[in-house]
């Protein structure tokens, strides 16, 4: 089988510097896993790659989308493998890199056999969450389904409602039915996860980028996306970290210190997403952040896959 490397890790952790060191050491070509690069108009608060860094190590799965539109796991399963089809195909490393790992998990594995959603169960959820609150019904899927439970977060409605809607259309829950696998990855893949081995050097990163977006006109890209008014807060795009915070800040709703604050946390809170995801992911190689053996570390062992 043809070889292809993942590079996987919590937003804020070096991927993309990495990722251009290894194109140039390898004949790579990067595609992004990221559910929030796929959409063009968001590049500074999605710390998508600069121009120059663009020229340098070309990535395929960004500006692909308009902010109104959605965009799902099985859209990325058929984007990526045409992606990756291709680069093979000219005798290249298809390099996939990114945050998203309910993509990654999706290429590797197939897509689970889930119930449509079901208008009816899900405006009953949403009824009750309006009476009982949000972490009530957290309460109720960490009852179910403990491994569902530990990896949504209360605050994460879409996938909450989405977790409890599938158990009671189909009495499964939704860590049974994304055990039953598909056919999974006709690749032979090196995987790969970066991040700093201390926490508080990742949240100290965190704040750092979200600063840098500050300075570097969020505010402005927020403010434009707003004037198109098309767009609310109930998208997938909006609903990005930073860009809801942005959002509510220029609706006046809270002041920019506490907007600076929750773009923070919520970033802070992503990136424990993904490390609750990258802790039990399998054949997995572990990558410090700003280390100097990183890219030698690759390359010795993407060069025995």
């Amino acid at each position: 089988m043809p070889t292809a490397i993942f590079l996987m890790g919590p937003t804020a952790s070096g991927k993309t510097d990495l990722a251009i060191a290894l194109c140039q050491a390898l004949p790579c070509d990067i595609i992004s896993v990221d559910s929030a690069l796929i959409y063009h108009g968001m590049d500074i608060g999605t710390a998508k790659p600069s121009a120059d860094e663009l020229a340098q190590a070309p990535h395929r799965l960004i500006d692909i989308l308009d902010p109104a539109m959605s965009y799902s796991a099985a859209d990325f399963c058929r984007d990526a493998l045409q992606e990756m089809s291709d680069i093979s195909g000219r005798g290249r490393i298809p390099l996939l890199v990114g945050g998203t790992m309910l993509y990654f998990k999706a290429l590797l594995e197939g897509l689970s056999p889930l119930p449509a959603a079901d208008p009816v169960i899900r405006a009953k959820l949403e009824d009750e969450a309006a009476r009982l609150g949000w972490q009530t019904l957290h309460a109720e899927l960490v009852r179910i389904d403990p491994v569902a439970g530990a990896r949504i977060h209360p605050n994460d409605p879409q996938r909450l409602s989405r977790a409890l809607e599938v158990y009671r259309i189909s009495g499964k829950t939704l860590t049974e039915l994304t055990q039953v696998q598909g056919a999974g990855l006709p690749y032979h893949v090196a995987q790969f996860a970066i991040a700093p081995s201390e926490r508080s050097v990742l949240h100290q990163r965190i704040e750092q980028r979200f600063d840098k977006m500050l300075l570097g006109g969020f505010e402005q890209e927020v403010r434009m996306l707003m004037a198109r008014g098309d767009l609310t807060p109930d998208l997938p795009s909006i609903r990005c970290v930073g860009y809801r915070q942005m959002w509510d800040y220029l609706n006046d709703e809270v002041g920019y210190d506490e907007m600076r604050y929750r773009g923070i946390v919520a970033t802070r809170q992503l990136a424990k997403r993904q490390m609750t995801w990258l802790r039990s992911w399998p054949d997995l190689t572990w990558l410090e952040s700003g280390d100097a053996d990183n890219l030698e570390r690759i390359l010795a062992r993407a060069g025995a896959a």
